[in-house]
């Protein structure tokens, strides 16, 4: 058969800390909405409210909230009885293919699951949302056309990251887990593990001017 083997201690934790971190992802972009909020609708204000402190227990905040919410899945899971052969259909220890394979009822996982995306999911993208409804409400009062083309440049490449992050992740996590295709959740896992980790520091580091130097520099030598 092929694929790797791995414990069943080993697979939860791996599941405890993919969920753990991808709902981080899901606070810290929200955190990154209201930074833009804070910097588009109260520059005056910017620097006193996003100060040291405030940045700091919004990270702290981020990590420690999300990973001691994922503790109540796992709490659940560890509970599961597992027999048969075992064999899980992903690239990695999702909390779906826990569900397929468990011999217990799992009601109670999925039903904690649902639940759990409301606070972990819900909430930020509504709060992502609601910051860039404000955004485009100061940018379209913007009397300069190259004063909102400025801030619609300097939010774009957020919300392209928001764009494919939260789409994957809502229809993988707001559906229950059971009605999910195979194929179609290993491709959204792919999405938000794979993808937007590798498109995020080429999306972000491209609109750094010492970056775009060195590429054009790097351009230049080769041609």
């Amino acid at each position: 058969m092929d694929g790797a083997t791995i414990s069943v201690t080993a697979c939860i934790t791996q599941s405890y800390l993919f969920v753990a971190s991808g709902a981080t992802e899901c606070y810290l972009l929200t955190v990154m909405s209201y930074d833009r909020y804070l910097a588009i609708c109260k520059p005056l204000h910017y620097n006193t409210i996003m100060d040291d402190t405030l940045q700091y227990f919004l990270v702290i905040f981020c990590w420690i909230s999300t990973f001691l919410l994922t503790l109540i899945p796992l709490s659940i899971l560890v509970m599961l009885k597992f027999c048969g052969q075992n064999v899980i259909d992903h690239y990695f220890c999702d909390l779906a293919p826990f569900v397929t394979i468990a011999c217990s009822d799992t009601s109670v996982l999925e039903i904690d699951i649902f639940v759990l995306t409301i606070p972990m999911v819900a909430l930020p993208c509504v709060l992502i949302i609601v910051s860039y409804v404000w955004i485009c409400v100061v940018i379209l009062r913007m009397p300069s056309i190259g004063s909102r083309k400025k801030a619609f440049s300097t939010c774009s490449t957020h919300l392209l990251v928001v764009g494919m992050f939260y789409g994957a992740v809502l229809i993988n996590y707001f559906t229950p887990v059971k009605g999910h295709s195979v194929a179609i959740n290993k491709m959204l896992s792919i999405v938000f593990t794979v993808v937007t980790p590798l498109f995020n520091p080429i999306i972000y580091s491209l609109r750094n001017q010492d970056i775009h130097a060195v590429i054009c520099s790097y351009i230049r030598r080769w041609k």
